[in-house]
């Protein structure tokens, strides 16, 4: 488990199981989740974290563990817990008789907090969701505004967690670059999100942490940073002349990809200091290093779970 001192947890996960007759959907998962953070929860389809999320909401009750949401546990004491959770799911199940307007007014009687107007106008206006939109039915809307109608009653009671099902799917690059500022925002008023999503750069970009589930199993929880650091730094050295390569004694943890008279394509796992040393007299041109992304590591894993 990650373990943050003494400070009770937005999201706290302890030993959690699922079966579904033979089928384990979790396997001993446990992860805290800081209050104030936000946390990408990665996997592929059917890796786990619906389950999770819905164990959260006491949608599902798990077959062994706990799950507390700032400290209530979320079985004994789901209705409180789930007052305190502004919940986006991927499949949205909207009335599609009802207006946009009405929607949001429904779902703002059922939140159990009340709802900030300034807020909630705030949020239409960023989403470009307009008055006129949200007179329409549910069912005149396109597959993105109900995606951003789905945003806007997950944040309008400004509630202190978040739990996002791939929040930016079926939006356009511009409305995702407004997700991505209105979780900065969020963040900043010490909210806390714990999202799920396939978008790599999307959770490098917006995520503090990542746990990464792999057939039921938390096979990765980690800073963002830290993770990338788990792969290597791709290095391209140029030279202005021909130079040997035979022989040459790589420095620990140089991996050599491809070697060319004027051009060297390297991996380098760990500092790069040795490299440099070693090419130091050689007639060097230039050194290109590409910082490895979080998508390099967690590839990995995902290759490691379609090839079991």
């Amino acid at each position: 488990m990650v373990m943050i001192g003494d400070a009770t947890p937005a999201i706290r996960v302890e030993r959690l199981a699922k079966r579904y007759g033979r089928v384990e959907a979790l396997k001993n998962v446990s992860f805290d989740v800081r209050e104030g953070e936000i946390m990408g929860f990665l996997g592929l389809n059917g890796a786990g974290k619906t389950t999770t999320i819905r164990i959260l909401l006491d949608l599902v009750r798990p077959t062994a563990g706990r799950a507390f949401v700032f400290g209530l546990d979320c079985h004994t004491r789901g209705l409180d817990a789930r007052a305190r959770i502004g919940y986006l799911p991927g499949e949205l199940g909207f009335y599609g008789d009802m207006t946009g307007e009405a929607t949001l007014a429904v779902l703002a009687r059922l939140s159990g907090r009340a709802i900030d107007m300034r807020l909630q106008r705030e949020l239409l206006d960023r989403l470009e969701l307009s008055p006129r939109d949200l007179r329409r039915r549910v069912r005149e809307y396109s597959t993105g505004m109900k995606r951003k109608l789905g945003i806007v009653q997950a944040f309008q009671a400004d509630p202190p967690l978040l739990i996002l099902d791939e929040p930016t799917e079926g939006l356009d690059p511009l409305m995702q670059e407004a997700v991505y500022q209105l979780l900065s925002d969020t963040r900043r008023r010490g909210r806390t999100v714990f999202m799920s999503s396939h978008v790599l750069p999307e959770v490098e970009r917006v995520c503090d942490r990542i746990g990464l589930v792999r057939q039921g199993e938390l096979v990765l929880a980690s800073p963002v940073d830290e993770v990338r650091r788990l792969a290597a730094r791709s290095v391209r050295v140029l030279f202005n002349e021909d130079v040997q390569s035979s022989g040459a004694a790589w420095p620990e943890g140089c991996e050599v990809l491809e070697l060319a008279p004027r051009a060297w394509s390297l991996r380098v796992h760990g500092a790069l200091g040795p490299l440099v040393a070693m090419v130091s007299s050689m007639p060097v041109q230039d050194i290109e290093v590409r910082e490895p992304r979080l998508e390099d590591v967690v590839k990995r894993y995902y290759r490691d779970e379609a090839a079991s």
